[in-house]
């Protein structure tokens, strides 16, 4: 398959603007005096299933053949791709499995992508292996098998972010993403290369998940050896393939943060923001804080990309 061009982007506009939102962009003032940069959060927790790739489901199963829905679709997940698959699925009548990983698995997600009709089980240590099974009953079984990366429609999708950045704040000169198999990032670097190509997109990642920061700056393919960051939505082990030859193209940084980093900027959006942000969704600003020096003065867009994290560790989490 191809990688997604910008007309696909905006043509994946069309289509998901007839079932999600418009998120909020909104300036963060606080924040910005921190950091001493105008800065904004882009609310992709908003979204239905309080994270961003939804947009990236809605665009697939929305466009897929009737032939694909009645076969069903199976992924993997550990929790925000999964669920948007599974709202497409309901929201277009396509059975939807999702396989996540045994161990280490966030109840909330789970549970929302049983809400949400989907078939959840629950197979390895991780979601690398979880992926594996999942392939392996798509091939046994002749379901459409979606990759949470390696789509060129759910890249599409997440790109229409970008569009709604440039929509609001047509002179950003940073964008922030993070990136655990890199949709959002490769996403919203087609969009602004297109648009501004001296808008810079960064991509953020733990550094106790560093695959796909490792796949950009070597530009391998080859797995990480270990994986052992808390925050499940940048918990891979394996570089995709399409994300990374768009990232390897296209982006401008790629920057390492810590899990403490994180949760930091998971409690400063709770006070200075009033926002919910599980990990992932906090890595934006968590990147920010660490490249504050260089951001000075300028206009940076974080994107608070989920917020479904679970209630207790939330608590936990500001309180500490």
């Amino acid at each position: 398959m191809l990688p997604p061009t910008f007309n696909d982007v905006l043509t994946a506009r069309d289509f998901v603007g007839q079932y999600l939102p418009r998120t909020p962009l909104v300036p963060v003032e606080k924040l910005s005096e921190m950091l001493g940069c105008d800065y904004y959060a882009k609310l992709e927790n908003l979204q239905p299933v309080g994270a961003f790739k939804v947009r990236g489901g809605v665009n697939l199963v929305g466009t897929a053949s009737d032939q694909e829905k009645r076969a069903g679709l199976v992924s993997a997940s550990t929790g925000n791709h999964g669920q948007s698959i599974a709202y497409a699925g309901r929201l277009f009548g396509a059975r939807v499995i999702i396989y996540a990983p045994a161990e280490n698995v966030n109840q909330t997600k789970m549970q929302a992508m049983r809400d949400l009709g989907a078939e959840v089980r629950l197979h390895g240590r991780d979601f690398d292996e979880a992926r594996i099974d999942a392939e392996r009953l798509a091939r046994q079984d002749g379901h459409r098998y979606v990759h949470s990366a390696n789509e060129p429609k759910l890249i599409a999708g997440v790109g229409t972010i970008g569009l709604e950045i440039f929509d609001d704040l047509p002179d950003v000169d940073v964008i922030i993403a993070a990136a655990g198999g890199g949709s959002c990032a490769a996403g919203n670097c087609i969009v602004a290369k297109q648009i501004n190509p001296r808008t810079r997109v960064i991509a953020v990642q733990s550094e106790r998940a560093p695959a796909l920061w490792h796949a950009w700056r070597n530009r391998t393919l080859d797995p990480y050896p270990t994986m052992e960051t808390e925050h499940e939505g940048l918990a891979t082990r394996v570089p995709f393939e399409m994300t990374n030859r768009i990232l390897w193209e296209l982006l401008d940084d790629f920057v390492l943060v810590s899990d403490e980093e994180i949760n930091e900027a998971v409690r400063l959006l709770a006070q200075q923001a009033k926002q919910v942000a599980e990990g992932a969704g906090a890595a934006s600003l968590a990147a920010a804080i660490k490249l504050r020096d260089q951001l000075r003065g300028k206009k940076v867009v974080g994107i608070l990309s989920g917020g479904n994290i679970p209630l207790e560790r939330f608590a936990a989490v500001v309180k500490r």
